[in-house]
């Protein structure tokens, strides 16, 4: 009997994350999930038979601990991400920059580091990073956030490059406007300029974006996707948005 495959979700407590841990236990993975809401992640592993370990992507000695907490890794789903604030260029918090970038493209480089040689002894591995339309365009006010999706759709492609003739998959699925915290946390919990980024349109939810997580980690072996764009119909381009009314 062929053993069930082993996927981990970064991020997973709540939004994308969650919405594809639930998307990889339905098609049959084992999932191990990780984020620093323990609590969260709690709830979700109840609910799904996952494994839930705490995990801080900017810290190395989280990284080590969660990677030291499982044995095998057939999949590696990197969503741990985050933007914020909405500032030009020239009014804007190297800080906030540094954090973003720690987090969207040097935490990949953490997980990718810990994990590939689990990946590679599986036969079979596979790295699908949550990128951003944002990875591909740029907008007025989002230059540190696009800024550092840019970059994790440079690593993507350079190790699609450095891992060909390897056993590992290496995937980006890039998502346009998703209804789910990330603009509550952008905004520093405004509830209210969260709400508005969505007003008089439809938007992705979480669970759409997921389901193309999981048709790509679900093809054949010899099968790579190499990128996914998913954006909701209302959506021509990151500043380009018809809304009603």
């Amino acid at each position: 009997m062929s053993r069930r495959k082993i996927a981990v979700v970064t991020g997973a407590s709540a939004g994308i994350g969650a919405a594809t841990a639930r998307a990889l236990y339905a098609a049959g993975f084992e999932v191990v999930i990780g984020a620093r809401r323990l609590d969260r992640l709690r709830d979700l592993a109840a609910e799904i038979d996952a494994t839930a370990c705490e995990l801080d992507v900017t810290e190395d000695e989280s990284v080590a601990r969660f990677a030291a907490a499982f044995e095998r890794v057939d999949l590696l789903v990197n969503n741990a991400g985050f933007s914020l604030g909405l500032a030009p260029v020239v009014e804007s918090d190297p800080a906030e920059w540094a954090a973003m970038h720690d987090t969207n493209v040097v935490g990949v480089v953490r997980l990718i580091r810990a994990l590939l040689p689990r990946l590679l002894e599986s036969g079979d591995g596979h790295v699908i990073n949550v990128g951003s339309i944002a990875g591909f365009e740029v907008y007025p006010g989002g230059g540190g956030y696009a800024g550092s999706k840019h970059a994790l759709r440079a690593l993507t492609r350079t190790l699609r490059l450095e891992l060909l003739g390897q056993p590992v998959r290496v995937t980006e699925v890039c998502p346009g406007m998703t209804e789910t915290e990330f603009s509550l946390v952008r905004f520093a919990g405004d509830e209210a300029r969260a709400a508005a980024v969505y007003g008089g349109m439809t938007p992705l939810a979480a669970d759409d974006v997921a389901e193309c997580i999981s048709w790509a980690a679900t093809r054949p072996p010899h099968v790579n996707i190499d990128e996914i764009v998913v954006r909701p119909r209302d959506q021509a381009a990151a500043h380009a948005v018809h809304r009603d009314g």
